[in-house]
């Protein structure tokens, strides 16, 4: 038994004691991250380095990705370097940061859904007061009120967790998953974690009836559009926002709302796998698959980059022949020599 004192660890969940299938755990969430790291990175710098991107829509898209980007960065390291070493260990400082950073990430997730979804509005059903609701200096308030929201919300959501005393320090999931550490606690729920309970269930909810509604109405609006193309354009950014909303709220709330068991569950961890690293996969997916714009700034970058590996190359031959390096020419992206 112990209490909140005593405990100075706790054990994550180890997929497997065979040193094989651990291996196979670490490749398959390598494999994973590097897809998702890659798919968000490559949105960020699409959005920052190409200037007809600098739009409030993508704006909000890039502070997605960043989010995106964090909340798996927290989670599938620790799991691979534990499977790596073959260890459970996560320190009590480190489970802290954990619960800090996953509840910081995924709230001011949703309330960038929540701000894209108003965007969209106003750039559909009120598209003369745009510029004008929609600017720069509005974006950056915006922004700032959510990271400073969120980051108070996580912390008070991680004090109430952590005054509780735990009776138990093995935590069934890959990482601290907030419901896996409550049924640890041995002591009655607090009123710091009641509060921020209940102001986080009202707020959530919130959020996703709030979207609900806006996007009735930029239905009934689009459909009013007497253009096709118009239609057609304007569902194409809507519908993979709505899908992103609609998979992050329904698996987050199965994962919580559900009856959570003592022991291991397969389920547990898969719906925790759903809502903490499905949008982050499914995010750059949707938006840069249908987004032409996101797509051509992608393919800047990826030439550049190709480009600048041939003038490189093109360089290490010069100076291997520095007498012929002035016969050394351009030919249809590689060269030739004369």
């Amino acid at each position: 038994m112990f209490n909140g004192t005593a405990v100075s660890h706790f054990l994550l969940l180890q997929f497997s004691e065979v040193r094989e299938l651990q291996f196979l755990h670490i490749t398959v969430f390598l494999m994973l991250y590097l897809a998702i790291v890659t798919g968000n990175l490559l949105i960020i710098s699409s959005v920052a380095l190409d200037h007809h991107l600098h739009t409030p829509m993508y704006f909000f898209l890039l502070n997605l990705a960043v989010q995106d980007f964090g909340q798996v960065s927290i989670i599938l390291p620790k799991s691979m370097i534990n499977s790596l070493l073959n260890t459970r260990y996560i320190s009590y400082a480190g489970c802290v940061a954990q619960v800090f950073c996953l509840m910081f990430f995924l709230t001011s997730d949703l309330s960038v859904l929540t701000v894209m979804a108003y965007d969209r509005y106003v750039a559909i059903c009120n598209p003369l007061q745009y510029e004008m609701v929609i600017n720069r200096k509005a974006c950056i308030e915006i922004m700032a009120g959510v990271w400073i929201a969120c980051f108070l919300y996580a912390g008070m959501y991680t004090i109430g967790t952590f005054t509780n005393h735990f009776c138990s320090n093995i935590v069934n999931q890959f990482f601290c998953e907030i419901t896996q550490l409550e049924i640890l606690s041995c002591s009655d729920v607090n009123i710091i974690e009641k509060a921020t309970l209940g102001i986080g269930v009202f707020l959530g909810l919130g959020c996703f009836v709030y979207i609900i509604v806006t996007y009735l109405y930029i239905f009934t609006a689009v459909l009013r559009l007497p253009s096709a193309k118009g239609r057609q354009k304007a569902f194409s950014t809507c519908i993979p926002h709505l899908i992103v909303c609609s998979t992050f709220m329904f698996t987050g709330c199965i994962a919580h709302l559900k009856t959570t068991s003592r022991s291991f569950s397969w389920l547990d961890m898969i719906f925790a796998m759903l809502y903490s690293l499905v949008p982050p996969m499914l995010n750059p997916v949707i938006y840069s698959m249908r987004n032409k714009e996101i797509q051509k700034a992608m393919s800047k970058i990826l030439s550049f980059r190709y480009f600048s590996r041939k003038i490189l190359s093109l360089d290490c031959i010069a100076s291997q022949y520095p007498f012929q390096s002035a016969n050394i020419i351009l030919y249809s992206g590689g060269f030739i020599m004369i």
